[in-house]
């Protein structure tokens, strides 16, 4: 169990870029980018640290970690 925006939640992500791509429901490369060439518009912190996207399929979910994925959007 892991915390994702400020919710207990359930997971079998092995890496962040797997767990972006079960919260957003979008399919992504390697690299983190949508996989469809769509703006992704994503950031993600890992225990209150900014993960850069290029090390989403390198860094590992783990029991208790804490996640905060947000998204960016248009307005004031």
């Amino acid at each position: 169990m892991i915390e994702l925006n400020g919710k207990s939640f359930s997971t079998t992500a092995k890496t962040v870029r797997e767990l972006v791509a079960q919260h957003t429901g979008r399919p992504l490369t390697e690299d983190g980018s949508d996989a469809e060439g769509r703006r992704l518009g994503i950031a993600v912190a890992k225990n209150g640290a900014v993960l850069p996207r290029p090390r989403w399929h390198q860094e590992a979910v783990e029991p208790d970690d804490a996640f905060e994925i947000v998204t960016a959007s248009q307005g004031g």
